[in-house]
């Protein structure tokens, strides 16, 4: 099983008074940290026009990790495909895995806030199209030679030679857990990432049938399981939740009104109570056994993201956490 963290949105909080300049040096002190703690991968999230600052340029933010560490997978987990240019993305892509010498996975999804597409003036009901283009284009970008591809949704040129090329196949993981966006990752992808919200036994369902897809469809090749996971390392169980709640029962709450597109004030106790159940949190020993009920239903070869960073969280806290899961719980899964 491979361990990493984040997911980095640098959301300020209401009761946070730090600059933005100040959030972003943070995601660097992170990102450093989790490098030298010797886990396995950071991961950045994206969403826009938020009052909070949501992190919206997901490159640019990978190309400053790449520079910040030596070893780590970084990713996008998860950029929303519909939205972007699909040559710059595929170029911005490329250039962020030779700086990070071949460290990127590049996570898609298709997307969901109508307040985002309204805004870039991206028609909703084209966003799975869009996002299996996405796929396509990056792939032909990223080979030798000329494009040889024509996008529906892109003005380009099947002749044009798409710079830089990466020394690799960059790898592109896919999200979303209802059955076509699995099915989907399972055909077209690398990987797919499973969301937090996901039961085990949900879990368990859908890597079960990715396994059929890709068996039915003669795909033999590397295909990487992610999951998300909420949670914090800490002296004690209650001293873990004391520390990760109020950051993540925030950004909950901002997702909640992402999705619906509606205002949350607050998030109701049977809602809190669910999301507390979800969440993983405790003693590093507390911790690895948990994470490793998802290792003997899933397989040892899963790649859990155990996202510790919530927003408003003391830096020296996450620093912590993330030292004592290099050096307390990664070594025992």
């Amino acid at each position: 099983m491979e361990l990493g963290t984040g997911l980095f949105t640098c959301q300020r909080r209401p009761d946070d008074d730090r600059s933005m300049t100040a959030l972003y040096d943070e995601v660097l002190e992170l990102g450093r940290a989790i490098d030298d703690a010797g886990l396995d991968s950071a991961w950045v999230s994206e969403h826009h026009f938020a009052e909070d600052g949501y992190l919206s340029a997901t490159m640019p933010t990978l190309g400053a990790l790449a520079a910040a560490t030596t070893d780590i997978e970084i990713g996008t987990c998860i950029a929303l495909a519909p939205l972007y240019d699909g040559i710059r993305l595929a170029e911005d892509a490329a250039t962020v895995d030779l700086l990070s010498d071949g460290r990127l996975t590049l996570g898609l999804a298709i997307g969901s806030n109508p307040r985002e597409f309204d805004a870039f003036g991206v028609p909703r009901e084209e966003r799975v199209e869009r996002l299996e283009e996405q796929v396509n284009l990056c792939r032909a970008a990223w080979s030798d030679g000329a494009l040889e591809y024509e996008p529906t949704f892109h003005d380009v040129s099947p002749s044009v030679s798409v710079t830089p090329t990466p020394d690799r196949d960059i790898p592109i993981m896919l999200g979303g857990k209802a059955k076509p966006a699995v099915r989907r990752a399972a055909r077209l992808a690398d990987g797919w990432c499973a969301p937090s919200s996901l039961s085990l036994g949900g879990l368990e369902k859908r890597v079960e049938d990715i396994r059929q897809v890709r068996e039915a469809a003669g795909l033999d090749d590397e295909f990487t399981i992610y999951v998300i996971v909420h949670g914090f390392v800490g002296d004690s169980r209650e001293d873990a939740w004391e520390t990760m709640r109020e950051g993540y029962f925030y950004i909950q709450r901002r997702y909640a009104e992402i999705f619906s597109g509606n205002a949350v004030a607050e998030l109701d106790d049977e809602r809190k109570q669910e999301l507390k159940d979800q969440a993983i949190f405790g003693t590093p020993e507390q911790v690895t056994a948990e994470l490793e009920t998802y290792g003997d239903v899933l397989g040892d070869d899963i790649h859990v993201i155990f996202r510790t960073y919530h927003p408003g969280t003391e830096t020296d806290a996450m620093l912590e956490c993330i030292d004592r899961l290099g050096a307390e719980v990664a070594p025992n899964l």
